[in-house]
């Protein structure tokens, strides 16, 4: 007995000298060792921010603004689809934004998507389908990279899901771009490389992407909204939003119900108690 305790004592001291050897100097550098070394950009980061009045589905009542997501979907389609794909959304989906069967049906035929010749079998094009998802705008990564500064531009179905706060993220990505404070800049020993832009609210605030939404009205809404910047790009974060949780709004209407079932069957639970034990309390007294 013993000696079996005698070596889980020694065991655990071994393992007591290894963890402190292990840890004991990244320890000692953390508290204190010099800080590190901040990269110039921190000096110019901003933490985004939403649109000035959020969004039409923000909080726990949120709901969709379809006439909104159209509007961001006309921007997707004008302005994004050159070099964003939106892979995991296909044509017939845009029924859950009110389109009718008609307006798919034409709206897929306006892109263009590979197929195959059923005569000979090789590699061709189409017009799309409701069937069909949004086209890849570049053939592969490499053609992606060599038309994007080496860059290669992300699918956008899940965009909104992929960053925190997403909605918020697209929104001050997109009216984030401008130039950096020259007296700053020479104080920190910044610049912005060439082939990059400054965004302020870019993580190190150079980024490959040109800014995609530079004047007002680059796009001209159907349903006459003034298109300036900032309602361009809260109407495209809107659209981004849905086509990556489409199921958002109703998934907090379904949680309203269950909550108020919750509260529906602790009462009535709470009832039964009462009545079940009311005689054998009155037996016990």
């Amino acid at each position: 007995m013993s000696i079996r305790l005698g070596g889980i004592i020694a065991g655990l001291a071994i393992t007591l000298v290894v963890v402190f050897w292990s840890l004991a100097p990244g320890a000692y550098n953390f508290a204190f060792g010099p800080p590190a070394e901040k990269q110039p950009s921190y000096a110019f980061y901003e933490h985004g921010e939403g649109p000035a009045n959020g969004f039409s589905f923000d909080g726990a009542f949120g709901k969709w603004d379809y006439a909104q997501l159209q509007r961001g979907y006309q921007v997707y389609k004008e302005v994004c689809s050159g070099c964003h794909s939106l892979k995991f959304v296909a044509f017939r989906n845009l029924q859950e934004l009110g389109y009718s069967e008609a307006e798919i049906d034409a709206e897929a035929a306006s892109w263009t998507v590979p197929g195959i010749d059923p005569a000979t079998g090789e590699t061709t094009t189409r017009s799309g389908s409701p069937t069909d998802y949004f086209p890849m705008p570049f053939p592969n990564a490499i053609a992606a990279a060599a038309a994007n500064n080496n860059a290669i531009p992300p699918d956008l179905s899940l965009m909104t899901k992929a960053r925190h706060d997403g909605s918020n993220y697209v929104y001050s990505l997109l009216t984030g771009y401008g130039e950096a404070d020259p007296e700053l800049a020479a104080k920190v020993g910044f610049e912005t490389p060439d082939g990059l832009y400054f965004n302020k609210h870019f993580p190190n605030v150079n980024i490959a992407m040109a800014p995609p939404l530079v004047v007002d009205d680059q796009v001209t809404y159907a349903d006459g909204t003034s298109a300036t910047v900032p309602q361009m790009s809260t109407d495209v974060a809107a659209f981004l939003t849905w086509t990556a949780e489409p199921s958002l709004v109703q998934r907090k209407q379904t949680g309203w119900f269950v909550i108020g079932f919750l509260l529906f069957a602790t009462v009535l639970a709470f009832l039964s108690y009462k009545q079940i034990w009311a005689g054998l309390k009155q037996k016990k007294g």
